[in-house]
C-alpha cells in the first residue's frame, strides 16, 4: 500500500498599507527674520550660522515627545472650539527688576544663616543636632549690665553697620580725605556731599608708611597719584584698543614704526548684530551695554621716513609743529599732505566693552615722570602720576576674506588718503569741553545763545 503524499503548508504574507493622510497644520508657516548681508559677511557659510539661528528663535509651541505637535487633543480644553490657547507656550515672564529680587528672597536666605554646622559622619544625634550654636550665659546683674549699658554703640544712635551702603561710602571718602586734606569736607552730611569716615591715627600712619599686605618685608620705592588725562582725552570721551590677527605690516626686519600712525576708516556696521544685543540689554537690566561692530578700511604711510613728521604734527609740546617742512607728500595743487596707501582690508571677529561707562571694561595706565617728559622749552603739561586713559572696546581684527561668487563694489574704496593736521574748529572742541566735563566737575562748559554764539554760563 502507497504512502499518502506528505502535505506541506505555507502562509502568505500580504503588505497592506493603511493611508492615514494628515491635513497640514492649521498654522502658517513662521517667517524668520534673517539679516540680508548677503554671503559677504560670511554668515551664510559659517557651519554653525544653522545651529545658532533654530537656537535664537524663541518657541511659541511646546516641544514635547511629539515633537511640538499634539496629535492626540482629547483632553485639551477648548482645542474643538477654536480655542488653541492650551496648546500654545506660555509668554514670556517680565523681565523682574533688580529693586524687586530682594522682595522675592525665600525666608532662608533672609537673615543669619545656621552657625551650627551639621558632621554628618558622628552616630550620635546631639552632635548633627540644629542647635549647635555656641551659646553662653550672661548675667543680668554682674559687669555684663554694665558693659552692655555703656556700650558706644548702643549711646550713638547714628552708629552704622560695616554693610550698610554709607558706612561703605564714607570710608572710600576718608581715603582721598587722607590723601588730599585740604578738599576734605567737615560739614553735616547733605545729599549733595558726605562726611568722610574718621580719620584715626593708625589711618594716617598707614598712608606715611605703607606696607605690602602679604609680604612686609618689601619697601615702597616710589609712588604715583592716580590721575585722568583730561587734556588727552579725544572728542568721543575714550580710547579703542585694537589688535589684529596676524602682522598688517609686510616689513620681515622687526616692528613697523608705521604701525604707530596707521588710519582704521569705518565702515559697513553691523546693525543686525547691534540690534540683537541691544534688545537683550533691554530685556536684562544687568547686562552690558553692547557696542556697534565694524568692517575697517587700513591705511599706512608710504614713505617711512614721514613717521616722525606725523608724531611732530601731533605733538603739543613741540613748539614748531605747524610748520610745513614736516609734510613729505606734495599733490597736483600744490599743498602739502602725508600721503598714506590702502593696505587691505580688516573685519572685527571679537569685541568687548561697555557702551554705556567707557571705566566699565577696562582701562589704560601710563606712569609719568616730568623730569623724563620735559618739553624743548623746558615746560611741563603734567606733573608726576599715574594717568588713567578710558578704553570704551576692545576689538580684535582679522583680514575680511572675499565670499566666493560675490561681486564686490570697490569703487567707493579710496586708494590712497592725503593727509593734512588742523586745530580743532568750535563744534570738535566743544564735543572735547562735554568728554572733559564729565570727568571734571570744576570745570564751565559755554552755552550757546540763541543767535548761536557760545558764552560761559556764571
Amino acid at each position: 500500500m502507497s504512502r499518502p503524499e506528505r502535505v506541506y503548508h505555507q502562509d502568505y504574507i500580504a503588505r497592506i498599507r493603511y493611508s492615514n493622510t494628515l491635513p497640514p497644520p492649521p498654522n502658517p508657516p513662521k517667517l524668520l527674520d534673517i539679516p540680508g548681508t548677503g554671503l559677504s559677511g560670511g554668515e551664510y557659510t559659517n557651519a554653525s550660522y544653522g545651529t545658532r539661528l533654530a537656537r535664537e528663535q524663541p518657541l511659541n509651541i511646546e516641544a514635547d515627545a511629539e515633537l511640538g505637535m499634539p496629535i492626540d487633543l482629547v483632553g485639551l480644553p477648548g482645542v474643538f472650539d477654536g480655542n488653541e490657547a492650551a496648546i500654545m507656550a506660555r509668554e514670556p515672564p517680565l523681565p523682574l527688576h533688580p529693586h524687586d529680587r530682594a522682595l522675592l528672597k525665600p525666608l532662608s536666605q533672609i537673615g543669619k544663616g545656621n552657625s551650627g554646622v551639621g558632621a554628618t559622619f558622628l552616630r550620635k544625634t546631639e552632635y548633627i543636632s540644629s542647635d549647635q550654636g555656641i551659646k553662653r550665659y550672661e548675667s543680668s546683674t554682674s559687669r555684663d549690665l554694665f558693659r552692655v549699658r555703656n556700650d558706644p554703640k548702643r549711646k550713638n544712635k547714628a552708629h552704622l553697620a560695616k554693610e550698610d551702603p554709607l558706612n561703605i561710602l564714607k570710608n572710600v571718602i576718608k581715603g582721598f580725605d587722607i590723601a588730599y586734606p585740604k578738599d576734605a569736607y567737615n560739614g553735616e552730611d547733605t545729599p549733595e556731599k558726605i562726611k568722610g569716615a574718621e580719620i584715626t591715627t593708625a589711618d594716617i600712619t598707614a598712608w606715611s608708611n605703607p606696607k605690602h599686605p602679604k609680604n612686609g618685608s618689601l619697601k615702597l620705592l616710589d609712588s604715583y597719584p592716580v590721575l585722568p588725562d583730561l587734556d588727552a582725552l579725544p572728542g568721543v570721551g575714550s580710547y579703542m584698543l585694537v589688535k589684529y590677527s596676524t602682522d598688517p605690516s609686510a616689513s620681515t626686519k622687526g616692528y613697523d614704526p608705521r604701525l604707530d600712525v596707521t588710519i582704521l576708516k569705518p565702515t559697513n556696521p553691523n546693525t543686525a548684530k547691534f540690534e540683537d544685543r541691544m534688545a537683550t540689554y533691554e530685556r536684562d537690566m544687568n547686562a552690558v551695554m553692547p557696542t556697534t561692530e565694524y568692517d575697517y578700511e587700513m591705511y599706512m604711510l608710504e614713505d617711512s621716513n614721514a613717521v616722525k613728521g606725523v608724531k611732530r604734527k601731533f605733538d603739543v609740546n613741540d613748539p614748531e609743529n605747524d610748520d610745513s617742512e614736516l609734510y613729505t607728500f606734495t599733490d597736483d595743487q600744490g599743498n602739502q599732505t602725508f600721503k598714506y596707501k590702502r593696505i587691505r582690508a580688516y573685519e572685527t571677529y571679537q569685541q568687548q566693552g561697555d557702551g554705556d561707562n567707557a571705566f566699565g571694561d577696562s582701562v589704560a595706565l601710563a606712569l609719568h615722570d616730568p623730569e623724563l617728559g620735559l618739553a624743548a622749552d623746558g615746560k611741563q603739561r603734567l606733573q608726576k602720576g599715574a594717568y588713567l586713559y578710558p578704553v570704551l572696546q576692545r576689538t580684535q581684527l582679522r583680514p575680511k576674506r572675499k565670499a566666493q561668487n560675490m561681486y564686490s563694489d570697490d569703487s567707493q574704496t579710496a586708494d590712497t588718503l592725503l593727509v593734512t593736521v588742523r586745530d580743532g574748529d568750535e563744534e570738535e572742541v566743544a564735543r572735547r569741553l562735554a568728554a572733559r566735563a564729565k570727568l571734571d566737575t570744576a570745570l564751565i562748559l559755554p552755552e550757546a545763545n540763541e543767535n548761536g554764539a557760545s558764552q560761559e554760563v556764571s
